[in-house]
């Protein structure tokens, strides 16, 4: 296989059992609209049009061939996460749609790779979950940025993580649950302002909050979105580590020291944010990310990287291919068992 794979890619079951009881009556499900059209539901609120390339393995397959994408990272959409549940009600939610994720994956094993979602307010449950679906099939899991209040670096997603570590596990970070206001429900703002924000802070927790200094260096994470906005304000917290060590010098070593400890996927849409991403993080630090199927995501996937005359050869394969193929591990080929 010499095309691409594809890290950040979103899907959507074409149904699934009732979530509703007494005390989740805003549970998601899906109204049905046409064959290729449906509308994900909050209880009774409009939440995302989608459409059959969410769940139909050959749209998205023909999508693919398209796009000159050899595998992609199948990963559940946000909305699905609820960690404001208990942790028995998510586990619930999270069993439905992983199994149902398989559903959608099998129809082609060897190109699309199922990542699961976890009860992550929960650590032993999300652990539990994770170890049931590896066992299924699943090759990674996909987190959001935070559990309520709560950022990374609690202690009951550090267990998680040191988990996966210890089984080798990728991991996919995703901003969410992101917050409202009357300024940010303007022209998209949550996704242009307020997601790349989450993801900075996302990986500051990680950073000054001591989690690399914590887990081990085996862990094998991503984060979304080219890392929000990380890379261009690295220099302000590199600044901020030496100028004010009493309140954030909460590291072992200055921010920089932990550039190879993660990755971040390029669906940055800019020939010049690929470069500064590729210039701060390494070249062994990007993969190409499209977050397939969304209206915000990039088409073809990869135009960016492709477009980049700034990369060498050597450069563009490792995005292209070789840095995912690390961070998944050895992909099946066609026929093959996983």
């Amino acid at each position: 296989m010499d095309g691409l794979i594809d890290v950040h890619t979103h899907y959507v079951p074409r149904g699934w059992p009732n979530l509703t009881n007494e005390s989740f009556v805003d549970a998601p499900w899906l109204r049905i609209e046409s064959e290729s059209d449906a509308m994900i539901m909050l209880g009774s609120r409009e939440f995302r049009r989608v459409h059959a390339d969410c769940w139909d393995a050959e749209t998205r397959l023909r999508d693919m061939d398209t796009d000159g994408v050899d595998a992609q990272v199948v990963s559940p959409t946000p909305v699905f996460f609820n960690y404001g549940r208990d942790g028995e009600e998510a586990t619930r939610i999270a069993r439905i749609f992983n199994d149902l994720a398989l559903d959608i994956t099998s129809k082609a094993p060897d190109r699309l790779i199922p990542f699961c979602q976890v009860p992550l307010q929960d650590p032993d449950s999300a652990c539990r979950e994770l170890d049931r679906c590896l066992a299924n099939g699943h090759r990674g899991v996909e987190i959001g940025n935070h559990v309520g209040d709560d950022d990374l670096d609690s202690a009951g997603v550090v267990t998680f993580l040191q988990h996966c570590a210890a089984q080798d596990v990728p991991v996919f970070v995703h901003p969410w649950d992101v917050d409202t206001s009357p300024r940010s429900a303007r022209w998209m703002a949550q996704w242009l302002t307020a997601m790349p924000a989450e993801t900075h802070l996302s990986i500051l927790a990680m950073i000054l909050g001591g989690v690399f200094d914590r887990v081990d260096q085996g862990l094998k994470i991503c984060f979304a979105h080219g890392g929000g906005s990380f890379a261009f304000w690295l220099g302000r917290v590199e600044n901020a580590w030496h100028r004010r060590h009493d309140v954030v010098g909460t590291s072992e070593h200055p921010p920089a020291h932990y550039l190879d400890r993660f990755s971040v996927d390029s669906v940055v849409f800019d020939q010049r944010a690929l470069r500064l991403l590729v210039d701060t993080l390494g070249a062994d630090r990007v993969m190409v990310g499209s977050d397939y199927p969304y209206p915000l995501g990039e088409r073809p996937a990869g135009a960016v990287v492709r477009a980049s005359e700034h990369l060498d050869a050597v450069t563009r394969h490792k995005i292209y291919r070789g840095n995912a193929e690390r961070f998944l591990g050895r992909l099946p080929r066609n026929g093959e068992q996983r």
